[in-house]
């Protein structure tokens, strides 16, 4: 991508942003019918429908008697957001899984309400989430007591968001075994390049193994870094930044012979062919659509998903099989880890914000606090009641299979709602039947058990999302992270695609030195051992 002028990208992105204008008049917008006006920024999921559509959303609207003007990201939100803070004119909402983050709010003083005040006064239903689920509000407020991003609860989900399958009709058309390590795997996926495994007389067609496209700023799920588990490392929420815990002790995998090994063997696979050439380049809706293969003809043989009918289609989902953690090699006496994710999954960051400058404020709050309406929340999470959900004569619900059979449930609820990624409280209480791809997440996720429930929780995982670091310290943190993914991420691919690890470690060790890696881990140490005091 072309590397725009700084001041021209802030400009234009500013234009788009329908808060943009520095009118205070056009930001206290009426509609012709006296309805407050709200802009609206979301980040979105690619599958997301135009929210425009979405029914529960527009029944708020009405509700309310307010009209919200929408704008919507579903890619590179990270350097659209730096444009728009500059700016300094933002929307009135902002919504998405941490789109803002702690580290904004120091970069960025002033930009954002503090919601302190509010919560008591305008917003019961986000008082009744914190009275309700204490860790929440502790999420949501920083160390001065101040709040500027709200979090959400979503309860059902497991302990990870991670699953790795493996296409079991491949291995018994080859006549092969499930693979338990990585020696294992990696003859396994040898014969799916080699031979005709999917079995329609092309032996070039199959695609070994595929994972999920590698962010701008970190990792994220469904990517081999959970492999890192054979070797007994438990990643937290996909560490996205490498950091991890291990003995109570603060670490970075980025810097750990244990990840290099790892890059050296998926350089080995990808030398091989076994490896989707594209998998540095595709965007998630390619990587999606490709292991729904065509029609009844699966396309991939290994790769990581949520959940079985949401990574294949219904058509193709029987061949696949969820596999346990693999050791690196046979014998290995190393207690095998994976990605743990309850909290990441069941609670969210900054979720929603509101402009320090909305002249509609009221307006805005009232918004807020009928999505943490408990039968709203479901909705936000699941779909519209009537189309997504069903309601009972009792006062349950529940969730309704896609009115399209050939779709499958995890794609219909991304598709219609705004799913994991809105703000929401889904009360303990509130009675609810999970639609088939959440019982199936469940299935899946027994040959992962094992291993999750030997996870030491009090030692070996990092509960970021309860850690709140001084307005310095959070400076600290971000520059260095930033420094730190500009090396890191661009060798990871690098490294993977055209091999080098082995010549390139010990210059590349110095450099993570001087992003300010050390200083990092001393800082987040010191705020790990704090919290497990006050635990």
């Amino acid at each position: 991508m072309k590397r725009l002028g700084y001041g021209f990208l802030a400009a234009s992105l500013a234009a788009l942003v329908l808060a943009g204008c520095s009118d205070k008049e056009e930001k206290a917008a009426v509609t012709k019918d006296g309805k407050p006006q709200l802009t609206a920024l979301i980040t979105k999921h690619p599958l997301t429908q135009d929210v425009n559509k979405i029914e529960w959303l527009k029944e708020i609207e009405d509700r309310l008697g307010i009209d919200i003007k929408w704008q919507e990201v579903s890619a590179d939100w990270d350097q659209k957001k730096g444009a728009l803070l500059a700016g300094g004119d933002v929307p009135d909402l902002i919504i998405g899984p941490n789109a803002i983050t702690d580290a904004d709010y120091v970069q960025f003083p002033g930009l954002f309400e503090d919601l302190s005040d509010d919560v008591d006064s305008s917003l019961p239903n986000v008082q009744a989430m914190f009275d309700a689920k204490p860790e929440t509000k502790a999420i949501a407020t920083q160390l001065d007591g101040q709040i500027y991003g709200l979090p959400k609860y979503q309860r059902f989900w497991p302990g990870t968001a991670t699953r790795q399958f493996i296409n079991q009709e491949w291995l018994d058309n080859l006549g092969l075994k499930m693979p338990t390590n990585w020696d294992e795997l990696y003859t396994v996926l040898k014969a799916f390049k080699d031979e005709d495994a999917n079995g329609n007389g092309n032996k070039n067609d199959e695609i070994p193994m595929d994972f999920s496209p590698t962010g701008t700023i970190g990792f994220g799920f469904f990517q081999p870094t959970v492999l890192l588990g054979s070797f007994g490392i438990t990643l937290t929420d996909a560490s996205g930044s490498g950091y991890y815990v291990e003995d109570g002790q603060v670490k970075n995998f980025l810097t750990d012979e244990r990840y290099k090994e790892l890059v050296e063997f998926l350089h080995k696979c990808y030398a091989e062919g076994l490896i989707n050439k594209e998998v540095f380049t595709q965007d998630y809706t390619k990587y999606q659509s490709l292991a729904r293969g065509e029609k009844d003809t699966a396309k991939v043989g290994y790769t990581f998903g949520w959940e079985v009918t949401d990574r294949f289609g219904n058509e193709l989902a029987p061949q696949y099989a969820s596999m346990a953690p693999m050791q690196v090699t046979a014998g290995d006496d190393v207690q095998v880890s994976w990605d743990y994710d309850y909290n990441g999954l069941n609670y969210g960051v900054n979720m929603i914000t509101l402009s320090a400058q909305s002249q509609n404020k009221e307006a805005a709050l009232k918004f807020i606090n009928e999505l943490y309406d408990p039968k709203v929340s479901m909705q936000v999470l699941f779909g519209s009641i009537g189309t997504n959900i069903e309601e009972n004569a009792d006062g349950s619900f529940k969730v309704l299979p896609p009115k399209d059979e050939n779709m499958d449930p995890g794609t219909w609820k991304w598709t219609t709602t705004w799913a994991d990624n809105g703000p929401m409280y889904v009360a303990d209480d509130l009675k609810l039947e999970l639609g088939t791809d959440m019982q199936s997440v469940g299935k899946q996720t027994e040959p992962l058990q094992e291993a999750l429930d030997a996870i030491d929780v009090e030692n070996d995982v990092l509960p970021s999302m309860f850690i709140k670091y001084s307005k310095e310290d959070n400076s600290k943190l971000s520059l260095n992270n930033t420094n730190l993914m500009n090396l890191a991420l661009a060798k990871y691919s690098q490294w993977i695609t055209k091999g080098g690890v082995e010549k390139e470690w010990a210059a590349y060790l110095e450099n993570a030195e001087k992003t300010g890696l050390p200083e990092n881990i001393k800082i987040m140490q010191k705020y790990y051992d704090d919290y497990k005091k006050n635990q």
